[in-house]
């Protein structure tokens, strides 16, 4: 979903020091029901549709072109026959963002929510529309959570379900792409981890996928077709998609499919709790305390 020249060995890698504690959530994947996935109307959406369907789910379809939704739920049933809901709602408008919300509060079959829909942009901000940019967090943002707020109470009352976020590499490559798009997807991994901490222990399991360069429409959308980055680092949006669903099976609550060695990611990870635990001080640290007088 994201990724740029820079980056082509920053990404994925698999949360193994989480894997343990995901092994005592409940597999949502066992008890089927029905899979929400949202951008599914194209791109890494429209995979997770087929593949979720071909894991025995029934889904509900949310995208703002309804002619392409509709493509892809008539695909879905001839390949894999399973119930296909299509719901045409731009997540930018409050007013859909509330219809897809309430169906995720009230429809208790629904046991999976894959927030998929977003864009990103490549421009620097001096370049970029602030309009532009508040409808970015708008979709990134405030879509995803506002979901998850609907969703994540519901599957707590059920005792299980299982929400994917699809955030990106530049989560933590801030640099990589527009400061607006990174910055969302930032919110995304963080939110999802907080989520993890708070709702493991309730059933919930969580999941963040941060993909690289793919080949997808994102591209066009951002203003940079994936055909003009270097081959070797644009991944097939079938690949990201189904490496994503392993890191999901294997426990993981941050999956990054490029990312070769899962232990960078682990390092990484290890080193950003342990500096958390370093900031409760009642007094500034010596380097910003004024020099004492000769």
């Amino acid at each position: 979903m994201t990724n740029n020249t820079h980056t082509a060995n920053i990404t994925n890698a698999t949360n193994a020091t989480n894997a343990t504690n995901a092994k005592n959530v409940p597999d949502a994947q066992a008890g089927r029901g029905t899979a929400v996935v949202t951008g599914a109307s194209s791109g890494i959406g429209a995979i997770y549709a087929d593949r979720l369907a071909a894991r025995g789910h029934d889904l509900i379809l949310v995208a703002r072109n309804g002619e392409r939704l509709r493509e892809v739920a008539d695909r879905v049933r001839r390949a894999h026959g399973r119930g296909v809901t299509v719901v045409q709602a731009d997540l930018g408008k409050r007013d859909d963002l509330a219809r897809v919300e309430a169906i995720l509060r009230t429809d208790p079959s629904i046991t999976v929510l894959v927030n998929n829909a977003g864009f990103g942009g490549v421009t620097p901000l001096l370049e970029s529309d602030a309009n532009r940019m508040e409808q970015m967090i708008d979709i990134n943002v405030t879509a995803p959570t506002r979901l998850t707020y609907a969703a994540a109470p519901a599957f707590v009352g059920r005792g299980g379900g299982t929400i994917i976020n699809i955030a990106s590499i530049v989560a933590i490559g801030v640099e990589i792409l527009n400061g607006v798009y990174g910055a969302s997807k930032a919110y995304v991994l963080a939110l999802t981890q907080s989520l993890h901490h708070e709702l493991a222990a309730k059933g919930i399991r969580v999941q963040a996928v941060l993909p690289g360069a793919t080949a997808t429409d994102f591209w066009d959308t951002a203003g940079l077709a994936h055909a003009s980055l270097p081959s070797g680092m644009v991944m097939r949006a079938e690949d990201m998609v189904d490496a994503a669903l392993a890191g999901l099976d294997a426990g993981e609550i941050v999956t990054i499919p490029p990312l070769q060695d899962a232990g960078d990611w682990t390092g990484y990870e290890a080193a950003r709790q342990a500096l958390s635990q370093r900031f409760g001080h009642a007094t500034p640290a010596p380097r910003y305390l004024a020099p004492a007088a000769a």
